[in-house]
């Protein structure tokens, strides 16, 4: 990337700081008066989906600065570079093409020009007939009973995605079906599972790329030990599938050939919920509704690649995002589903985002030049309202927030979403405008107002637009780390507490302690049981 074309150093960058201090002192309220068309400038809609940035404290010249920020950064070629399957992944030298992973097997779509869909192909055959298999009563557990129950044991993006769907699209998992999840080593998650569910009925789905991963393998060793107990390798052979590209460990561990699923290195765990990490969400709502889950987020994927940048939707929400941390300082970024379906969706994101932008290094290895991911939070509406909007309106940070609503509901409750729904857009102008029936005079009362949120608007949360609410905050993230100059698929951060745990498990007490943690680890051996 040449000087020029970095972010912070860009002509676009420089235009937006002196706009931003012209802006300084003018309420989003302000900006609503000034430009009376900004319905027009502001909301987009596309796929299924309705963006309204008209409550971000910017106005046309900033967003027109905006764009010119993406242009002068070389996003369109960023994208393009991406759907070609180069290695964008530049400190793992690998491809990040998720997007093949919701691609029609007759489209091609390649890693530096090599096919890879045949490769995509074979693995949703695969899961489609253990997603058919089940749905159609035919998948048995080792004595020759059908399966009642599934438990997905893997962490990170092994379980955040998967979770998330699953909850998000309840409304259409098969009657009966009980779905579980096991990420934390700590063992509570598998002591629960295990005192709930049968081993004869219990099918167990664990995701890890190498095999390796230590909360995952620690915990499906649980279980292995479980069902050996009960029925010995038959059971373990019946009982488990494995995502992995680790056949010498799945052989150790019994899991049979037949059962097992591939992964790529050009599929990040974060972003993987559409491979057959997704196993069990297909599982849980039957191959048509995961299939409709991988149309839509195609869908938003052609978007992205094809749209101009002033109608392209993640790109809008990105650089809404980027005005709100690198111009108004908003370092903590809200994340507001009015839907309980939802539920999941910002400890997902916290993941997404964080793990993804959360850099202070550029792609180069040069010290970024400024702020890059904000923390990411959030809760259903709902119990936001009564939990942390307080300091939403009156804290004394700046926090930037994102309402999602879809307009109908999904349980036959139309009358309570229509009230969730006037919360939402109730809210979202409060945090805008502020109170104008409450004078100045009581400090207590005194609304700062000048909150910017972005609402994403959407007629129901059926499977396809669940998918395309993945791939718009996938590209939305991509979009930042192009203009920030960070790699966005990968994550060096995480591995250092990694390593040294297992130093520390493998150390016992045979080591001197670091005087850092020194007082910490020798208290809890003395009252460890």
């Amino acid at each position: 990337m040449s000087r020029e074309s970095y972010g912070p150093r860009t002509e676009a960058w420089a235009a937006l700081a002196r706009h931003a201090g012209n802006l300084a002192h003018v309420s989003i309220s302000e900006l609503c008066e000034k430009e009376s068309d900004r319905d027009r400038l502001f909301c987009t809609e596309a796929e299924g989906l309705w963006l309204d940035l008209s409550r971000q404290r910017l106005d046309a010249r900033a967003l027109q600065l905006l764009l010119e920020l993406a242009e002068q950064t070389g996003l369109p070629d960023w994208i393009e570079r991406m759907f070609r399957g180069e290695r964008i992944n530049n400190t793992e030298d690998r491809a990040a093409l998720h997007v093949a992973l919701r691609r029609p097997a007759d489209l091609p779509l390649g890693v530096e020009g090599k096919d890879v869909m045949h490769l995509v192909v074979a693995e949703r055959e695969k899961m489609r007939a253990l997603a058919d298999s089940l749905h159609g009563g035919l998948l048995k557990g080792y004595t020759g009973r059908g399966i009642t129950d599934v438990v997905n044991i893997g962490i990170g993006g092994s379980d955040l995605g998967v979770v998330m769907a699953v909850e998000a699209l309840d409304r259409y998992r098969m009657p009966g079906l009980g779905v579980h999840f096991v990420s934390n080593v700590d063992g509570v998650q598998l002591a629960r599972v295990l005192r709930t569910v049968d081993p004869e009925t219990t099918l167990f789905v664990v995701c890890s790329k190498t095999f390796t991963t230590l909360e995952t393998l620690n915990n499906a060793r649980g279980v292995r030990e479980w069902l050996m107990q009960r029925g010995g390798a038959d059971a373990v052979a019946a009982q488990f599938v494995a995502v992995s590209t680790n056949h010498r460990a799945m052989d150790e561990f019994g899991v049979a050939p037949e059962r097992r699923l591939d992964l790529w290195d050009w599929v990040g765990g974060r972003y993987s919920v559409c491979s057959a990490v997704g196993l069990v969400v297909a599982l849980a709502i039957g191959w048509q509704n995961f299939a409709a889950f991988l149309a839509g987020a195609h869908e938003m994927d052609e978007h992205f690649r094809s749209a101009p940048l002033d109608r392209n939707l993640p790109v809008l929400l990105a650089l809404a995002g980027i005005w709100n941390r690198n111009f108004l300082s908003a370092g903590n970024h809200a994340v507001l589903p009015y839907d309980d379906h939802l539920h999941r969706l910002p400890a997902y994101l916290q993941q997404l985002e964080m793990e993804s932008n959360g850099k202070s290094v550029r792609r180069g290895g040069e010290p970024v030049e400024c702020a890059t991911a904000p923390v990411i939070w959030g809760e259903p509406g709902s119990n936001a309202q009564h939990s942390f909007y307080q300091l939403l309106h009156q804290g004394t940070d700046p926090v930037s927030a994102d309402f999602l609503l879809p307009a109908t509901s999904m349980v036959d409750r139309q009358e309570q979403q229509d009230l969730a729904a006037v919360n939402c857009i109730a809210q979202a102008w409060a945090l805008a405008s502020g109170d104008p029936e409450v004078s100045n005079a009581d400090p207590h009362r005194d609304y700062t107002a000048n909150r910017p949120t972005s609402l994403i608007l959407f007629r129901q949360l059926d499977p396809a637009t669940l998918g395309k609410l993945i791939a718009l905050y996938e590209h939305k993230v991509f979009t930042q780390g192009v203009i920030w100059d960070v790699n966005s698929f990968d994550q060096w951060g995480v591995e250092l507490g990694k390593r040294l745990a297992s130093g520390l498990q493998a150390s016992g007490t045979r080591d001197a302690l670091p005087p850092v943690i020194a007082p910490a680890l020798a208290k809890w051996r003395s009252w460890r049981r």
